[in-house]
């Protein structure tokens, strides 16, 4: 009796490990956090600059903390969960305020077919962007400004109550189909956005491309509620020369809704069209030492009511240099210069977006930036 007990006891502790060794659970995270310097910072209230000094949180890369689990269903099938919540290393605060999982809450399944999430998520223009545009090397936080604040997605465009779907690796190629349900009742159009992308990478070469389009959600006259507000495209491709690896992108992102600017010098973000040239190098001097260098030029028209005398057009001009040295493969310190260029438009500013840390004119910016990253 007492042997069968205990060969009852041990079966059922083989099987609930056996049930636990088939779902994981992972934490994760990256912080990294820097000393900035920036030249022609908007003063507040006035309209003037000032140099700014301080420590920043995601300078190369955005601070974050996340969940992510899987659980095996049998026959290649897997249920899976990403949880990923963004914050402030240099103040403890939250990357985006009431939003917990800012970054990416999605439960999705994967197998052979591929991989189907749902939630609040990027779009594939984000993955084109990490991997041919300045954001893989000098991050996304340090590239929205120059990229006319972000009109091509590339450093990052989420959606909530979005689908999307990656197929499996076929020979090198991977595709995705993206949809985000705008949920007006009435009106299914209102606040859709949908978008398509797709990558080769064969050894040292890598091409892709991505498509995305919104429409508004609501009406904004003279424009109604499901006329399309963005449309973007992306190309981009790299190669491994050795220990350089050379990239370029070019987007262009228009926006049929973009209202008339009457200020002598308008906003990036208040482009009707954008063309945006992204080229750079990665040069590894050893295993961990690497050498940075881009270059990111983009072109915008705006629209102007008629007889206006101010530009239609306007151009930024961003320079990008720095050394990246990792301590292990966890942490690296570095240190970056940059220097942005505007003619025609406010100077957006180098760090985080738009209006976030630019001038109040057309000014040349110049940041210098040294910093630790470490992820977890």
């Amino acid at each position: 009796m007492k042997k069968t007990a205990f060969a009852l006891a041990a079966l059922g502790l083989i099987s609930a490990t056996a049930a636990q060794a088939q779902s994981s659970v992972t934490i994760y995270g990256l912080i990294d956090t820097g000393v900035t310097y920036m030249s022609n910072v908007k003063k507040a209230g006035v309209n003037e600059n000032g140099s700014r000094f301080g420590i920043d949180s995601g300078i190369s890369s955005s601070s974050r903390i996340g969940f992510r689990g899987t659980e095996d269903l049998g026959g290649g099938l897997k249920a899976l969960f990403v949880l990923e919540n963004g914050f402030n290393g240099d103040t403890g605060g939250m990357g985006s305020s009431g939003v917990l999982f800012d970054r990416k809450s999605v439960v999705g399944l994967s197998g052979g077919f591929g991989t189907v999430t749902v939630g609040r998520q990027a779009d594939y223009l984000d993955d084109i962007g990490s991997k041919y545009t300045s954001a893989q090397t000098f991050g996304s936080n340090s590239q929205k400004g120059a990229h006319a604040n972000n009109i091509d997605r590339t450093s990052t465009g989420r959606n909530d109550n979005s689908v999307r779907f990656d197929t499996a690796n076929l020979s090198g190629f991977t595709g995705s189909l993206y949809y985000a349900f705008g949920e007006v009742a009435g009106k299914t159009s209102a606040g859709q956005g949908f978008g398509i992308g797709g990558n080769y990478a064969n050894g040292p070469f890598g091409i892709g491309a991505a498509y995305f389009q919104t429409k508004l959600s609501a009406n904004a006259a003279p424009y109604s509620a499901g006329d399309t507000n963005l449309k973007t495209f992306t190309i981009g491709t790299s190669y491994q020369f050795g220990p350089a690896k050379l990239y370029g992108a070019w987007s262009q992102g228009k926006r049929p809704t973009a209202a008339n600017q009457t200020s002598r010098l308008a906003s990036v973000g208040a482009a009707r069209k954008a063309n945006i040239f992204d080229i750079g190098v990665d040069y590894a001097l050893s295993q961990n030492l690497h050498l940075l260098g881009s270059v990111i030029h983009s072109r915008m028209d705006f629209n102007r009511v008629a007889g206006s005398t101010f530009s239609t057009s306007g151009k930024t001009t961003q320079f990008n240099l720095g050394v990246d040295y990792f301590l292990s493969k966890r942490t690296d310190v570095y240190a970056m210069w940059s220097n942005l260029r505007a003619q025609d438009v406010v100077n957006p500013g180098v760090v985080n977006n738009a209006a976030d840390f630019g001038a109040w004119d057309d000014s040349t910016q110049n940041v210098l930036r040294v910093g630790l990253r470490h992820k977890f």
